[in-house]
Order: C-alpha cells, then sequence, then structure tokens
C-alpha cells in the first residue's frame, strides 16, 4: 500500500476504533486463559492493532530498523512467552500510554474515550490479571465449571458459588467498555498525527500502577489472607503516601518542600530553552530592524533539542528553516504565525514550552515594529519641526529684503552713502542667516547657538526693521552680555510680525519692542491691538495654531527652540491694547 493510501486509510478509520478492537482482542485473549493457541493468535491480533492506534509512531511512517527489531522482540515475547506477570507488564504499560495522552486532549469525547479504555485497563488488571499471579487461584477451575454447564444453569451457580460472580463480570461485563468505545463518535479531523504523550505522566501512572499490583500480591503472600483484603490494604497505604507527599509539597513550616525543589529540577532540564532566551535578549539589544531579528531569533530556535524545522509568516515576509518532520504545531501570535516541527510528538509540557516561545518573539517583534514606527515618526516630525521653523525664517528673510528694497525705493541721491551703508551692514548679516537656514535643512540636529554682542544683535534688529511703525528701546547699557542669536532673531521677527499683522484691521497700531540687559538678557514686544482669544491662548505654545494672523506655528517651534537654550518664551499680558511677549531666561521672573 502506497503512502498515500495508507494516509487515507488511516484518516478513514478513526483511532479510536483501533483502540476498541484492540482492547476486544485483548480481551478474548485474556478472559478464557492464555495457553491455548487461539489465545495467543487473539495476542497477536492485538499486538497488531496496537501498532495500528500506539501514539508514538505514525501507521503509515516506515522507521527504522532498530525500532523494527524492537516490535519484533514484543510480539516473540507475547507469542511464545506468555505469562501473567507479562500481560500484568503489559497492561500497567497500556495504562501509562493511554492516561498520559489524557492530558494532551482538547475534546470531550475523545478523552471520554481514554478514560473508558483506562477504566477497562485498570479493571482487568485488578480484577482478573492479579489474582491468576497467586498460587492458591481457583479462577480456573471456577472458569471450568461455568464452561461445563449451559448458561440456563449460571443463576443456580451463583447462589452456590458467588465467587463465580467476578468471573461473569470479567469475561462478559467488562467488553461493555470497548464496544462503548467503538459506538463513541468522535470528531474526524484530517491530520495524521497520533496523540501526544506526556512521558512524565505515564511514568507516573504506570510506577503507581506496578506499586498496586506489587503491594497487592506481596500482602496477601505476607498476611496469608483473601485477595480483596490484600488490595485495600495497599490502597489505603498508597493513599496515606500520598497525602504525606501532598503536605510535603509545601508544609509552609520554614522547609521549601518537595514542590520547590522540583521546580528547581525541572527548570535545570529547560537549560536549552533557558539558553536560547538569553540569546533573544541579546539579539533585542544588538539589532533595531524587526525583520532581521526576528529571522535571527527564529533561526536560532532550531538549537532546541526536540526542534527538526519551523516556518513562519509574518505581513512583511516569510521564511523557512531545518527540516519538516512528521510532528508539528502551530502558533501565532498578532502578526506572526509559526509552524514549529519536532523530533517527536508534542506533548503537553513541550507544547507550553513552544508557546511562550512564540509569545516571547512576538512580543519583542511586536516591540521593535513599534520602535521603527516611532523612529519613522520623530524623523517625520524633526524634518516638520525643521521645514516649518526654516518656512519662518525665510519669511523673515523675505521681510528683511522687502524692507532692504523699500528703503532703495524711498532714497534719495543724496542719501545714497547712508543707503550703502545700510546695504554693506544688512546683506552680509541675511546671507549668514539664510546659510544658516540651508546648514540646518541639510542637518536637522540641534547646532550649537552662536553667542553675539547684545548691543551688535539690537543694532541688526533696528536696522532691519528701520522705516517701519516700530519703536526700539534699550533698557540698560549691554556691556559683556552676549545672546544667542538664532533664537533672538526668530523670536523678534516672528513676534514683530505678528504684531504688524494686525494693523490689517485699519487701527493704528502701534508696536514697542524692547531689550532689557538687567535680567541676563530679556527680549519683550508689545502692541496695542486686539487681545488673543482665550481658546488660542491656552494652546498657544503647547501646539500649532492655525490662524489667519500667523500666531501658531512660529512661535509654537519658537517656544520649543526657546526651552532647548534655557529660555522661556510666555504670553506677560493679554489685555485689549496691551498685548505682550517676553523672551527671557528660564527661572528669571518677568
Amino acid at each position: 500500500m502506497s503512502e498515500v493510501a495508507a494516509t487515507q486509510f488511516r484518516v478513514a478509520v478513526r483511532p479510536q476504533w483501533w483502540l476498541g478492537l484492540m482492547l476486544l482482542a485483548l480481551h478474548a485473549s485474556l478472559a478464557w486463559g492464555i495457553t491455548d493457541w487461539w489465545s495467543r493468535a487473539l495476542l497477536l491480533a492485538h499486538f497488531g492493532l496496537f501498532l495500528l492506534w500506539q501514539p508514538v509512531w505514525r501507521g503509515e511512517v516506515d522507521i527504522e530498523s532498530r525500532y523494527v527489531f524492537l516490535v519484533v522482540i514484543v510480539g516473540f515475547l507475547l507469542a511464545a512467552w506468555t505469562t501473567w506477570w507479562l500481560m500484568a507488564a503489559w497492561l500497567a504499560v497500556l495504562f501509562g500510554l493511554i492516561g498520559g495522552s489524557v492530558p494532551g486532549i482538547a475534546q470531550r469525547r475523545q478523552r471520554t474515550v481514554s478514560m473508558l479504555a483506562a477504566l477497562y485497563l485498570l479493571s482487568m488488571l485488578l480484577m482478573w490479571v492479579v489474582p491468576h499471579l497467586f498460587a492458591d487461584q481457583t479462577i480456573e477451575d471456577a472458569t471450568a465449571r461455568l464452561a461445563q454447564h449451559g448458561v440456563a444453569a449460571w443463576p443456580a451457580l451463583l447462589q452456590s458459588h458467588p465467587s463465580l460472580l467476578p468471573v461473569l463480570l470479567v469475561q462478559y461485563g467488562l467488553p461493555v467498555f470497548p464496544i462503548a468505545i467503538l459506538l463513541t463518535q468522535v470528531e474526524s479531523s484530517r491530520s495524521t498525527v497520533p496523540l501526544a504523550v506526556d512521558l512524565f505522566y505515564s511514568v507516573i501512572l504506570f510506577l503507581l500502577v506496578a506499586a498496586l499490583v506489587l503491594g497487592s500480591f506481596v500482602v496477601k503472600q505476607v498476611s496469608h489472607g483473601n485477595y480483596p483484603l490484600a488490595l485495600a490494604q495497599t490502597l489505603f497505604a498508597i493513599a496515606v503516601v500520598l497525602m504525606a507527599l501532598s503536605w510535603l509539597w509545601n508544609p509552609r513550616g520554614g522547609f521549601a518542600g518537595l514542590g520547590h525543589i522540583l521546580s528547581q529540577y525541572l527548570l535545570s532540564l529547560g537549560l536549552p530553552f533557558e539558553r536560547w532566551v538569553q540569546r533573544l535578549a541579546e539579539f533585542a539589544e544588538q539589532e533595531t530592524q524587526p525583520q532581521r531579528f526576528l529571522a535571527l531569533s527564529l533561526e536560532n530556535i532550531l538549537d532546541l533539542p526536540w526542534v527538526t524545522g519551523l516556518r513562519w509568516e509574518t505581513r512583511l515576509g516569510q521564511g523557512e528553516y531545518g527540516v519538516k518532520s512528521g510532528y508539528s504545531a502551530e502558533f501565532s501570535f498578532q502578526d506572526l504565525r509559526l509552524r514549529i516541527y519536532t523530533r517527536w510528538s508534542l506533548s503537553p509540557a513541550v507544547l507550553l514550552h513552544l508557546k511562550l516561545l512564540t509569545q516571547m518573539v512576538g512580543h519583542f517583534y511586536e516591540a521593535k515594529r513599534r520602535e521603527q514606527v516611532q523612529r519613522q515618526s520623530a524623523y517625520t516630525q524633526a524634518i516638520y519641526e525643521t521645514g516649518a521653523r526654516l518656512t519662518h525664517d525665510v519669511k523673515n528673510l523675505l521681510q528683511s529684503l522687502r524692507s532692504l528694497c523699500a528703503a532703495v525705493d524711498s532714497s534719495s541721491e543724496q542719501q545714497a552713502q547712508g543707503l550703502q551703508a545700510l546695504m554693506q551692514r544688512q546683506l552680509p548679516q541675511i546671507t549668514q542667516r539664510l546659510n544658516a537656514t540651508l546648514d540646518k535643512l541639510r542637518s536637522p540636529q540641534q547646532a550649537d547657538p552662536t553667542r553675539v554682542g547684545a548691543a551688535v544683535w539690537w543694532e541688526g534688529l533696528v536696522q532691519r526693521h528701520a522705516g517701519r511703525n516700530i519703536h526700539f528701546q534699550m533698557d540698560g547699557a549691554p556691556r559683556d552680555l552676549n545672546l544667542p542669536a538664532e533664537l533672538f532673531d526668530s523670536v523678534a521677527d516672528n513676534l514683530i510680525e505678528n504684531a504688524v499683522n494686525k494693523s490689517a484691521a485699519g487701527t493704528g497700531l502701534q508696536v514697542r519692542v524692547t531689550l532689557s540687559v538687567a535680567r541676563g538678557g530679556t527680549l519683550t514686544v508689545c502692541d496695542n491691538g486686539a487681545a488673543i482669544a482665550k481658546s488660542t491662548e491656552m494652546q498657544l505654545f503647547e501646539a500649532p495654531v492655525p490662524s489667519p494672523s500667523g500666531l501658531g506655528v512660529g512661535l509654537y517651534h519658537s517656544a520649543k527652540q526657546a526651552a532647548q537654550l534655557g529660555y522661556r518664551l510666555a504670553l506677560a499680558s493679554n489685555q485689549p491694547g496691551m498685548v505682550c511677549f517676553v523672551l527671557t531666561r528660564e527661572g528669571e521672573e518677568t
């Protein structure tokens, strides 16, 4: 049979059917003895059905030669060396395999099937197989007596021999469990991956059953009592031990408890995962590009001992690493979708590790994406703010050029010498400011402020706005006072232009500009125009405020520039006929 046909056949026959038929064959082989040839034949049929159902390898996949040898050895033992001790060990192994798969089962009906199978195996082991281990057992005689009489005589035999009831219950009552498994409707799945078996759970269940069987055998042999009493005593002893362990797990009396010790041991088993987490943190510190970080992190997942390959996909790309295997699990976290291929079937503990792993990669990846978006937003914001500030700088330079042009148009021949001196002073300053503006456009980073003498800066400001209806006043001798020229130029030009723009309303506007040197350099610009609206005043320096008079954008960036240089731009007065802005050092009284 080809691999495709085997896969289709395996999907068509549901797994619980293999399980139910396997248990029926086991029951037919054990319930009437194990010495006859037909019993051994049924036991081999049971082993073949077990190979079709078993949760270790998929039935249609070729297995390695060493595993084939193991399968042959087990089959030979079941056929040639059939003893009740071997059957007891085999039923305990089956109980551990089935019970170990229960924690990883999500479907309710599939969980019910596994519970029915485990209940059947435990009942068959304790009610039938273990009693056959004792030398004084009378089960064979009871079976022969029931076989000699017909079904009609069984009620009379039960009245005279009550010990025959367990035999009838085992032979004709326990098959109800496999039949119920066959009749249970479980949702079919296209996946051919068998149920995941947790090794830790399976070993614990196997050891508990082994302790129960061996304890009952030892108690009965030592006490020479009956088997039910020995079984009850063993169950009681196991219950006492479990209660003591539950108390020792977390005693809360100064002792850390077995839970803490076991947690430390289990954490030591997760060292490969811990090393991967450490490398993940290193990648998060070194890599700034989200896709590069994701590729490195996922590629290093292959270092985990249980992982053979993986396939990932995001909105921005996809990729594959390693090789695919027959066992895989798919995880997703926000934009990341990840399928991990493993060397063996995934147990609940491994699933939990892989889910945590995916969440950690997803969290870091989303954090890297947010960082990239924030960097782009910061860069865009820097370009916007630089462009807006430079726009106002260019506008102020244009106004200075207009003032010079107006001076040229209104001058006479007698004023030629004075006009030439004005040009010689102003044009180099305008050229210098324009070069500075172009430099900021090429490199938007914050530059060191250039300081000039207060007297020099004040003379240049007065000359730039000569001929306009502006009153300039110097309060005190400048002496050795130096000012950041770029900041004071930007603030003064913006405040003067905003005040002059109010004259469009047709009122006689007066603008007064004052530079005070007594408080470390304070620039005040006042006008007698209308007051600024309260809604505009509240956000004047907090955000750009679109306005026909141009009160918002320039002052917003001027205020930010002032804060960077240790100054503060504020609205000192906002009354009709007295609107004043003040630029002063941070902490100085205005």
